[in-house]
């Protein structure tokens, strides 16, 4: 399986809430309401950091769950917040410099 890296879009706007992260799209005014898992792999994606060393290096240990179940969550909801552009995704380390992410 090829690695995923994950970014934050620019055209999002997003707020921490009383311990949640709020992001809306603004492309498509698509609002969701991050819980901490959630937020602490939104506040992870650097672009840099493969998804799958985020979930073992920070959700498993922060969470405690088993990495098999962390990524599946993690998969999910990169590709949810990817379908809005919200979060965009690549398989290779995404940089100021690197061509177009793939959106998944």
């Amino acid at each position: 399986m090829a690695e995923k890296y994950i970014a934050r879009s620019s055209a999002i706007a997003a707020r921490m809430l009383g311990g949640e992260m709020m992001v809306m799209s603004t492309a498509d005014s698509t609002f969701f309401t991050l819980n901490e898992v959630a937020s602490a792999i939104w506040q992870a994606a650097d672009g840099c950091t493969p998804l799958s060393e985020i979930v073992t290096g920070k959700i498993c240990q922060e969470f405690d769950v088993n990495q098999e179940q962390a990524q599946r969550g993690a998969d999910r909801f990169v590709d949810e917040l990817s379908q809005h552009g919200i979060l965009l995704v690549s398989d290779q380390p995404l940089t100021d410099s690197s061509p177009s992410p793939e959106r998944r």
